[in-house]
């Protein structure tokens, strides 16, 4: 299994590069951008990156063909891949904090209505054809139409990767269909055997095989040299792990009955303590936090590394090929961590 790094978006591409650098040299197979919609542009931040390393791959994720149309996307990718010498790599996902920000409630919480699972085929199939040369044909999908010739002979490097943001068991076959990889979200080994049956039934139904078809997890790391400053982190970004974010996909798996009703009616403070700041979460008794924070992210000091590892190595047993751990605060330290002691215990 292949680490990765994921970093805070509000890094400047100065500050990217430099990690980049340590990251490549550590070990480290792909360096990942947040797309948020009050940060750097994740493509633009990685051009520096890009022009001083030589082998880590560079990725952007994720990208919803909502805020940001296919073809556009693939502009954008294929000019990053192009700076890269073929090492970019893009994840293309349904939602997202662009579409948060901007959609209306209904729209953004009904997948139905916005037939996400085919926005996203339709948005990795035109990438994949603007890249092939396909696109100097029309494209004419349900949702995404492509009228003009779109020539792209110009991007002369290896194809970049092309991977989808999946979380549900549609979304986890169609990408293991038609994407090169794809990166899933927080997932807990309880639904890893879930999650690889949909990957091995997509991949059953590709038009063509695919030799290293790549299953990502995103994973928060807040292991850090002051156990109190990981949990303070690692409290103030719980809101967004997957299981915590409304519909609370998963919960059940990890919380009994009760204390998952208690999650869902604070989750208004969870979320408090993300944008205060403060990492107080009020209404939930302390306990119960940290468990949370156990089940969901790896938190505490030095010591507790080698319980994270065994954690990890479940996630390899499982099928796993690769494993994104966001880094937050302090992220050299959280790097050189990483590098020193997760890495070579997958290399």
């Amino acid at each position: 299994m292949d680490i990765e790094i994921i970093l805070d978006p509000n890094l400047t591409p100065d500050q990217i590069a430099e990690l980049a650098v340590v990251a490549e040299n550590g070990g480290v197979r792909t360096l990942w951008h947040s797309n948020l919609y009050s940060a750097w542009d994740a493509f633009i931040a990685l051009v520096p990156a890009a022009m001083v390393t030589s082998r880590i791959r560079l990725g952007v994720l994720a990208v919803s063909p909502y805020e940001m149309h296919p073809l556009k996307i693939s502009n954008a990718i294929l000019s990053l891949n192009e700076i890269a010498n073929g090492r970019a790599i893009i994840a293309i996902g349904g939602g997202g904090a662009v579409i948060s920000a901007t959609s209306a409630e209904g729209v953004r919480l009904n997948p139905k209505k916005m037939r996400i699972v085919r926005g996203v085929r339709e948005a990795v199939e035109i990438v994949k054809a603007a890249y092939s040369g396909e696109l100097i044909k029309p494209y004419k999908g349900e949702l995404f139409q492509i009228t003009l010739p779109v020539r792209t002979d110009w991007a002369k490097s290896d194809p970049p990767l092309v991977y989808t943001c999946s979380d549900g068991p549609q979304m986890t076959r169609m990408g293991a269909r038609v994407a090169d990889g794809m990166q899933l979200g927080d997932l807990t080994i309880h639904r890893a055997a879930e999650v690889m049956e949909n990957v091995q039934t997509g991949l059953a139904k590709r038009a063509e095989p695919i030799d290293d078809f790549r299953v990502g997890n995103y994973w928060a790391w807040h292991i850090k040299a002051d156990r109190e400053q990981s949990m303070y982190e690692a409290r103030r970004s719980l809101a967004w792990r997957t299981q915590v974010v409304p519909p609370f996909h998963g919960l059940d798996l990890i919380l009994e009955q009760d204390d998952v009703q208690l999650v869902k009616d604070n989750f208004d403070n969870f979320a408090k303590a993300y944008y205060t700041r403060s990492g107080q979460i009020d209404g939930v008794p302390p306990e119960l936090v940290e468990y949370l924070i156990h089940a969901v992210a790896s938190a505490g000091d030095y010591g507790d590394i080698d319980r994270e590892l065994e954690r990890y190595s479940e996630l390899e047993r499982a099928g796993f090929t690769d494993l994104a751990l966001k880094i937050f605060d302090d992220p050299m330290d959280g790097l050189k961590t990483i590098c020193e002691r997760v890495v070579p215990k997958f290399a």
